[in-house]
């Protein structure tokens, strides 16, 4: 990458000119503004002081030797403000990256090695099994595997998991709820109203077990949804197992065995605070009934007992106050508490027509996923969902989501999809073949449009690199459309085929249509968004 030449283009320079101590990292950014150049780099500030030297001096200095033998591709070198070091490359370096995206392709373009086989567990979308995901899931869901799908192309060993939470209080009701309707009476008190209580009592076969059936009902309903949005888990892991196992018998022993628990008031008290935690936390009730906590705890400690070396959870707003205790009880086992990370996800607002919105009256005041899916379609939900940072509350316009126009994310993307295999289609209808790619002249590529694409492209994987990095999957969504705007730009401005266009032109802008296309797939794949041939 031309990232690492012009690094190490400067790091020669820097023991020509006998610096040290030597950086360990030279860093490289792309110029907010093109006209300041390609590239910069700090290193003359972030040098000079331990060197001893003037970073203005510095800098000169190394411009003047990188001057006296360029870097390939390098066709100026520029001193800007206290010391930056700006490179203005020639488009050869973007007919660079059109060849390593058309050598790598799909399966291998931005495939970055920054896991490096480190296993992570990302739990997501972890409901209680009482009844259908509602719209706010969808956010959780779309994030937890576009995440996994992020960093198992930057080398981890990622699995999905869902934590079901099928038993205790909520497990009774919910059945209780089912019962009553089947017999066509109330539901008890604190019981659940909505609607599909009504409809799923319907199914229950004569002499069924309740409970068992309708926690397979939701679960279904679960696996039925998401797999409308290309979500699929590797685990279903039942709270239940946990009790059956004795794994919270076993884990409240080894929080006794680490000194780490206390008795007081009848209660036994996890020693949180001395963990970070804000206070203590209670882990079993003067009843003797454990509180919510320790199956938490044995769920987690079981996660680690798998061979997992870190942990992601993506939890909703509401569970940002439990993120402390659960790092401190890691915390108490012995474990690292940064091995456990917690993405919290904002709620979200559906709208229509301007105003907030409920598309089911099946739920009482439950927005289903499944209602929303058929609405705008799993595409669209899911990209919208992954428009933003999940740090920020969401807006979820309906009408805008539904629309086939440039507002419209999804389409806006898809189309651009769509607009290079029409290319390659028309192409073929013509008779006319894609030639060896050694053989084409890509100095040709040099329209404004088509250099644009080709910058997309080669930014693809330092913007994988932070998304992996931050736990960002938006970044996907925000680069993905900017390929998309560039792809645009070319499709209107950069005939491929037809009157005026030499065989030879024709030929590298096949060539770039492959290399966008390519882009544009693997983009997609990360957001879990199809890939349309035509809209």
């Amino acid at each position: 990458m031309i990232r690492d030449q012009l690094a190490d283009a400067l790091r020669t320079a820097l023991v020509t000119l006998e610096v040290e101590p030597l950086p360990e990292v030279i860093q490289l950014e792309r110029p907010a503004r093109r006209e300041h150049g390609d590239w910069s780099s700090n290193v003359a500030l972030a040098t000079a002081k331990k060197a001893g030297r003037n970073p203005w001096e510095l800098a000169g200095q190394l411009v003047e030797t990188l001057l006296a033998s360029p870097p390939p591709h390098v066709v100026g070198v520029e001193i800007a403000g206290p010391g930056f070091i700006n490179f203005r490359l020639a488009d050869s370096w973007l007919h660079d990256v059109l060849a390593e995206v058309v050598e790598a392709g799909r399966q291998r373009y931005a495939r970055l090695d920054l896991g490096s086989g480190t296993k992570v567990l990302v739990e997501f979308v972890s409901v209680n099994p009482t009844g259908p995901l509602h719209a706010g899931h969808g956010r959780g869901a779309a994030y937890g595997d576009s995440l996994a799908r992020v960093l198992a192309r930057v080398g981890y060993d990622v699995e999905r998991e869902n934590y079901l939470n099928d038993r205790g209080t909520q497990m009774a009701l919910f059945a209780a709820s089912l019962a009553a309707r089947q017999a066509g009476e109330p539901v008890p008190e604190g019981g659940y109203q909505g609607e599909y209580i009504i409809e799923w009592a319907k199914e229950i076969p004569a002499g069924a077990d309740v409970a068992a059936w309708g926690e397979q009902r939701a679960i279904e309903d679960h696996r039925e949804t998401l797999a409308r949005m290309h979500v699929e888990f590797d685990t279903w892991f039942s709270e239940t197992s946990l009790v059956d196992s004795g794994a919270i018998d076993v884990t409240f022993e080894d929080l006794r065995s680490h000194g780490v628990v206390y008795d007081l008031d009848g209660a036994v008290w996890l020693r949180s605070t001395d963990f970070g935690d804000d206070k203590d936390r209670v882990l079993v009730r003067s009843d003797g009934e454990p509180t919510y906590l320790l199956p938490d705890i044995a769920y987690h400690r079981d996660k680690f007992a798998r061979g997992f070396d870190r942990l992601i959870n993506v939890w909703g707003a509401d569970h940002h106050g439990y993120v402390a205790r659960m790092k401190a009880a890691m915390q108490a086992l012995g474990h690292d508490p940064d091995e456990l990370e917690v993405a919290i996800v904002q709620l979200v607002q559906l709208m229509k027509g301007g105003d907030p919105v409920k598309l089911s009256k099946r739920t009482g005041d439950i927005i289903e996923l499944r209602d929303v899916l058929d609405e705008v379609g799993p595409d669209a939900a899911r990209l919208t969902y992954l428009l933003q940072s999940i740090d920020s509350p969401q807006t979820f316009d309906i009408d805008v989501v539904k629309s086939e126009g440039n507002d419209n994310p999804v389409y806006y993307v898809q189309m651009a999809f769509a607009r290079i295999r029409s290319i390659t289609r028309v192409a073929a209808e013509r008779g006319v073949e894609r030639g060896e790619f050694a053989e084409v002249d890509r100095s040709l590529l040099a329209h404004g449009r088509e250099l644009d694409v080709l910058r997309q492209l080669s930014v693809l994987p330092e913007v994988l690199a932070a998304a992996a990095n931050d736990r960002a999957p938006h970044r996907i969504t925000t680069w993905v459309r900017e390929l998309a705007a560039a792809v645009h730009g070319f499709y209107h401005d950069c005939y491929v085929l037809g009157e005026g266009i030499s065989p030879e032109l024709t030929q590298a802008r096949l060539w770039l249509v492959d290399g966008a296309e390519t882009g544009l797939a693997i983009g997609l794949d990360l957001l879990g968004v199809s890939a349309p041939e035509s809209m």
